[in-house]
């Protein structure tokens, strides 16, 4: 059993207490930053004097060497090491002997899993605001598609006023707009470099923080050496702003899965991406869709674990924290899953157009429109309410929508209704008269496709 601590201990560690104490199981995802993070660390020692320019040499090479093998199969991570660090130590020391056993001088494992973990948090940021990216992308596709697909709109799950799907989905691009600068300010915020910290009171040797910061591509060293091992707000900020992403694509799947039904029939879902029953031939399960919504709880659920055990934690380190890994490991790689397969369904997900536009037209989608003309023929608006309020209860009665009333049935209700009710509240007017920003009028739509646009080139 590898460890890097057993020099005041006389008796070998019980097995047990070993395997509840490793984390080699899971930290073994740490080595590409723990090995980068190793060699700043290095080429600093050999700046200030700590190690020679061959020791330096040596130590880098052997790095490499573990890096190379471990990527190849040829040298295997095992449960022989507690953690990712003694697995690299003490592999290093085999392979170049004394030389290795300066890499960890003027460092802690406090320390040095900080900076793992922000690399390594730091590349995901980077990834997942590409995921990001790809999917504002099928977003703005599918608003530049459908500028002219007319649907209803909804409150309370009630149709309400007629929309187009482009204005639709403008909400989620804003949503996921959003989360992707949440990320920014996220990566920005925690990209300083903990390395030199020690295990809380920094060192006395002569270390050059600021160097290795530069090497590592971080802003600068981090300023407290007590909060440097043992902050994880980072961790915490982006477990929720990565909640906050799969509550954004929860409410799409919510939308989708009712699309999908029977009653609706807005959505097509590719084949690829629907699964079918085992019993009911005619099924189409948007599974996809369903497993989103559901595994939003599980992302929620390591949020809430990170947050539990970081909250009655004394300064400094304490070995709580290293329960941070396993949920920060799974919301990353469950959320880069989510908005991948996401992305790809939507892409290839296509639209029930006439369908859509005749939801619209058959929920009174347009009574305010009809009303509204009521208030341009000088009727109050709170008079002009209850007079559409009648119209559509007599609609009702005779299962008829405003337009199919003929003018003598709306002049029994109010003599104000002329001729020109009917393209006033067709659905092509409904939409287009709404000019303003964030409306859902083509030319309010063809305005914000191009700041969706400006967004995306920065």
């Amino acid at each position: 059993m590898a460890q890097l601590w057993g020099g005041r201990f006389t008796k070998e560690t019980d097995k047990a207490v070993y395997d509840f104490n490793a984390s080699i199981r899971f930290d073994q995802r740490l080595l590409d930053a723990d090995i980068k993070g190793s060699v700043a660390h290095v080429n600093m020692l050999c700046a200030v004097g700590i190690i020679t320019e061959d020791e330096k040499t040596a130590i880098i090479r052997g790095l490499e060497g573990i890096l190379s093998d471990t990527r190849s199969g040829k040298l295997e991570i095992t449960d022989d090491y507690e953690d990712v660090h003694s697995f690299v130590e003490a592999n290093l020391i085999d392979r170049i002997g004394d030389a290795g056993k300066k890499m960890h001088t003027g460092r802690s494992r406090n320390d040095q899993v900080a900076l793992d973990m922000r690399l390594y948090t730091r590349d995901d940021i980077t990834a997942m605001k590409g995921n990001l990216i790809s999917l504002l992308n099928v977003i703005l596709s599918i608003i530049e598609n459908n500028k002219d697909t007319y649907m209803p709109g909804f409150t309370h799950l009630q149709k309400a006023q007629p929309v187009t799907l482009a204005h639709h989905f403008s909400s989620y691009f804003e949503m996921f707009r959003r989360d992707h600068d949440r990320l920014c300010d996220i990566f920005d915020r925690m990209n300083y470099c903990p390395l030199g910290a020690g295990a809380l009171a920094g060192t006395t040797y002569p270390l050059d923080r600021e160097m290795v910061a530069k090497e590592l591509d971080f802003k600068g060293a981090t300023a407290s050496s007590m909060d440097s091992v043992s902050d994880r707000d980072y961790l915490i900020e982006y477990l929720s702003a990565l909640s906050i992403i799969m509550m954004h694509l929860s409410r799409l799947s919510e939308e989708i899965i009712i699309w999908n039904s029977n009653e609706y029939r807005f959505v097509n879902i590719d084949d690829s991406f629907a699964t079918g029953s085992s019993i009911m031939p005619q099924k189409k399960n948007p599974d996809i869709a369903e497993l989103t919504r559901g595994k939003t709880g599980r992302v929620y659920g390591d949020l809430m674990s990170l947050l539990t055990v970081m909250k009655g934690i004394p300064l400094a380190y304490n070995k709580d924290m290293q329960e941070d890994k396993e949920a920060a490991f799974d919301a990353m790689d469950t959320v880069a899953d989510c908005v991948f397969i996401f992305a790809r369904m939507l892409e290839t997900m296509t639209f029930n157009n006439d369908v859509m536009k005749k939801s619209a037209m058959n929920g009174f989608t347009n009574a305010t429109d009809a009303a509204d003309y009521l208030v341009g023929k000088g009727v109050p608006f709170r008079d002009a309410h209850g007079i559409i309020g009648q119209i559509v209860v007599y609609c009702d009665k005779n299962s008829k929508s405003i337009e199919d009333c003929s003018l003598d049935e709306l002049r029994k209700i109010s003599d104000k209704f002329d001729e020109d009710i009917y393209p006033a509240i067709s659905l092509e007017t409904c939409v287009e008269k709404r000019l303003t920003k964030g409306g859902p009028s083509k030319q309010a739509i063809e305005e914000f496709i191009k700041g969706a646009k400006e967004y995306l080139r920065r």
